[in-house]
C-alpha cells in the first residue's frame, strides 16, 4: 500500500467485543504500515455499544498489538469515556432539523416493510445494513413526538437524508483503490445517529473522532466501504474535514468464509500460544504466508 506524502495520521479503532483475530491483526498493521515512520498511528477503542463490549477485552487488545510489535502513543481514545462529546453534533444537526425521533421497534419497521408491497418491491429497500427504514416517524407531529420522548418510550435519533443532501448538494471522496467516489447516502436511508440509552452511533462518532483526532488517512476493511458514503454526509453537515480513504482487502478461509471473534483458532493469543512467533503472525497476517489451519 503506497502512503500519502506529507505527515499522515491513521489509527486503528477496534471494539473490546472478543479477542482480536488474524484479521484485526492485518488491519493495524495497513495502518501502521501506511503511517510510515514520519506519520502516527493511533489506536482508538469503540465501545459504544454497552450490550456487547466487554471492559476485560481492552487489556487484551494492548497486549496483542504490543506483541506484534505495534505502539501508539497514549492516551488511547475510549469512546464510552467521551459520550458528552458527541451531544455537540447532535445539537447542531437538531438545531438544523436534519434529524428526528423515531419510536419504531425493529418489528414496527419490518412490519411496515412487510405491508408496503410485494416481494420485489421489498427487495428494492435493501440497504448495506439489511431493509431501508421506511420513514415512518419522518413527519410525525412534533408536539406527539415530545410527549412521547419526555416518556419512557425508547427512540432513536435519525438523520433525514433527503433533507441533508438538499442542503450540501454532490459530494465525492476518495479511496486509494476505487478512486473519486461519488457520495450516496441514500443507500441506507435514515440511519440512527443516538439513542435514548447510547448518546451516539457508529456512524457519528466514528466520523466526529477522526476529525477531532486529526486523521488524515482512514484504512480500514472492505466491508466498511459503503460506510464512508454516510460519513461523508455528516463530514459536510458538520464542517469537519474529509480524510482520505484505503479500503483493503479481507483474509478468510478458503471456502472464503469471513473471520469471526469465535473462530477462537485464529485469535492473536491463540496463535502466540500456539508457539508462532510474531514475525510469523505478521506475515500471515499480511497474507506473505499461509494460515497454519483450514476452517472447521
Amino acid at each position: 500500500m503506497t502512503t500519502l506524502p506529507g505527515s499522515v495520521v491513521t489509527r486503528f479503532a477496534p471494539s473490546p467485543t472478543g479477542l482480536l483475530h488474524i484479521g484485526h491483526a492485518r488491519a493495524a498493521l495497513i495502518a501502521a504500515q501506511a503511517a510510515g515512520p514520519n506519520g502516527k498511528f493511533l489506536l482508538r477503542i469503540e465501545d459504544i455499544d454497552q450490550g456487547r463490549c466487554r471492559p476485560e477485552f481492552t487489556p487484551a487488545i494492548f497486549e496483542d498489538l504490543a506483541w506484534l510489535g505495534l505502539s501508539w502513543p497514549e492516551p488511547v481514545r475510549r469512546q464510552a469515556a467521551h459520550f458528552a462529546d458527541y451531544e455537540g453534533p447532535l445539537q447542531t444537526l437538531r438545531a438544523r432539523k436534519l434529524i428526528y425521533p423515531c419510536f419504531c421497534t425493529r418489528g414496527d419497521i419490518r412490519r411496515e416493510i412487510e405491508s408496503a408491497g410485494h416481494a420485489p418491491h421489498r427487495l428494492q429497500n435493501q440497504g448495506p445494513d439489511g431493509p431501508i427504514y421506511p420513514g415512518t416517524c419522518r413527519n410525525l407531529d412534533p408536539m406527539e413526538a415530545a410527549g412521547r420522548m419526555k416518556g419512557c418510550t425508547p427512540f432513536a435519533w435519525r438523520l433525514d437524508v433527503a433533507r441533508a443532501r438538499s442542503t450540501v448538494g454532490e459530494l465525492t471522496w476518495h479511496d486509494e483503490r476505487a478512486g473519486t467516489v461519488n457520495a450516496t447516502p441514500e443507500i441506507f436511508g435514515d440511519v440512527v445517529l443516538a439513542r435514548k440509552d447510547t448518546p451516539t452511533s457508529y456512524h457519528l462518532a466514528c466520523t466526529w473522532d477522526d476529525a477531532l483526532q486529526g486523521v488524515t488517512l482512514v484504512t480500514r476493511g472492505e466491508e466498511l466501504f459503503a460506510a464512508t458514503h454516510v460519513h461523508r454526509l455528516l463530514q459536510a453537515l458538520l464542517g469537519l474535514p474529509t480524510p482520505q480513504y484505503a479500503h483493503h482487502g479481507l483474509i478468510s478461509w478458503p471456502d472464503g468464509k469471513k473471520f469471526s471473534k469465535s473462530d477462537r483458532a485464529i485469535t492473536l493469543r491463540s496463535l502466540r500460544e500456539a508457539g508462532h512467533s510474531a514475525d510469523t503472525v505478521r506475515r500471515m497476517a499480511l497474507g506473505e504466508l499461509a494460515l497454519p489451519m483450514a476452517s472447521a
